[in-house]
């Protein structure tokens, strides 16, 4: 995931950040197989902070062609 510009976040969670400040980023959580061969990435794309205090929620979008041009570049690293 480094080698398409992703920071770790924490295990198996990662972001990057758009501009030079924290919010638009893009967010991916990562799983693994139990073989260990296949990862599946959830991708989306965080276009603020979480709106209240201790809340996880945010505006997120997870399709459309910002979230989908996203994918094919992370794609074009692995095939």
């Amino acid at each position: 995931m480094r080698e398409c510009g992703y920071t770790p976040q924490e295990k198996l969670v990662f972001h990057r950040f758009l501009a030079r400040r924290r919010y638009p980023k893009f967010h991916i959580y990562a799983s693994v197989s139990a073989n260990k061969k296949t990862a599946v990435l959830n991708l989306h794309l965080d276009q603020k902070r979480p709106s209240y205090k201790g809340s996880h929620a945010h505006s997120a979008e997870y399709d459309g062609p910002v979230v989908e041009n996203e994918a094919v570049r992370i794609q074009s690293f692995y095939s």
